[in-house]
């Protein structure tokens, strides 16, 4: 919940993600299950009109960009590794027959893929972004810079008819409060406290890992959101002229917020309504799980729209002309969809995760590229 999804971070503030939204809604009270859709979502993107998708339409492997290039062996770890998130019985029989295979080398392992799949093209130019799970410093109790409250699903919190509502104790109900009003609150119960900065970046990735001031470590799971829209905040920084046009990567976006931390930052961030909430799980070291339920393999997994896509899919990703300065030129590579997002919607679609820790985010930051899809589609 896109794990869950700094998301889409560039999008982040498309901002991530991963971009991982985490599901608009755990079902009624109970706390989810590990895995859930990250938050990220770089700029929000409009929803999608609704008219019929263009048949895909069949190629060969030599007409996909960069498949020369591909890391064949890499690409087929990953699908042995995830295969089994896949429901179709075709796909299923791939997965069975990759189970047998002992490590093949660069040649078996391309050979693997054209005997098994016919790849085909998605319709249309989509979008790119990527996200990551973050970690950062946290504080059993707050102080003059770690005073953002890391909040527990609130028990007055009611999930039903697809809407997020607020119980009050003469049951009735009303929309759940917008983050503005939900960081005026009192924080008695509070997990954790956080830099506001941090938490607005770990509340758009949906996980995380925090480090107390003794050295010991805590994974920050998602467990619900109020039910707000995701409004990203690239787009009104660079409108306002707060960064420039191509500089709303993660890293500017929360360099900017660190640097006017105060009232300055808090109007920038509440323009997003949405407002995540979290509980905590000993860290064990593995990285997260998507929304299928299988670990994010570290630049081989994508937060998909999975009314689009189904989890275990081998998608091929050909991105370029990127959006924001010191990006890398491109990305191809074979990828499987494994989570979802708030800000991933449509056919071609992407959120790449990137991994944990610092340096994942720095390149999560500034993924914003144009994308066309390839769908490996198991043969009989």
């Amino acid at each position: 919940m896109r794990l869950a999804r700094l998301a889409t971070l560039a999008g982040l503030l498309v901002l991530s993600a991963c971009a991982t939204t985490p599901k608009t809604g755990p079902a009624a009270l109970p706390v989810p299950p590990t895995p859930q859709p990250h938050l990220t979502a770089p700029e929000a993107q409009p929803q999608p009109l609704a008219v019929a998708p263009i048949a895909p339409i069949r190629v060969r492997f030599s007409d996909l960009p960069g498949w020369p290039q591909e890391d064949h062996s890499v690409a087929f770890k990953v699908f042995r590794q995830t295969c089994q998130a896949g429901r179709a019985p075709a796909m299923l029989a791939v997965c069975r027959r990759a189970q047998t295979m002992v490590d093949p080398d660069e040649a078996h392992a391309r050979a693997f893929f054209e005997d098994n799949f016919d790849p085909e093209r998605l319709n249309g130019e989509g979008l790119l972004t990527a996200y990551f799970a973050p970690e950062y410093e946290g504080r059993s109790v707050p102080d003059e810079d770690f005073f953002a409250p890391i909040r527990p699903r609130p028990a007055d919190m009611l999930v039903k008819d697809g809407q997020v509502w607020q119980l009050d104790p003469q049951g009735k109900l009303s929309l759940y409060p917008d983050r503005a009003t939900i960081e005026g609150l009192p924080a008695s119960d509070a997990i954790a406290w956080m830099r506001p900065e941090d938490l607005f970046f770990l509340q758009i990735q949906g996980s995380g890992v925090l480090t107390f001031e003794d050295g010991h470590r805590e994974k920050v799971l998602y467990a619900g959101n109020n039910g707000r829209p995701f409004l990203g905040i690239a787009a009104p920084m660079r409108r306002q002229g707060l960064l420039p046009e191509n500089g709303t990567s993660g890293d500017a976006i929360h360099s900017w917020l660190a640097a006017h931390r105060g009232s300055e930052a808090e109007a920038v961030m509440h323009l997003n309504p949405r407002y995540a909430f979290f509980r905590t799980a000993p860290d064990d070291g593995l990285p997260p799980l998507g929304a299928a339920g299988l670990p994010l393999p570290a630049g081989r997994a994508i937060a998909v729209d999975p009314q689009r896509h189904s989890y275990g899919e081998l998608i091929w990703i050909d991105a370029d002309v990127p959006k924001l300065s010191g990006a890398f030129p491109a990305y191809r590579r074979l990828v499987a969809a494994l989570d979802t997002g708030g800000a991933i919607k449509g056919d071609v679609r992407a959120d790449l995760y990137m991994g944990q820790g610092a340096e994942a985010g720095f390149e999560a930051g500034r993924v914003r590229h144009s994308l066309h899809m390839h769908r490996l589609v198991p043969r009989p």
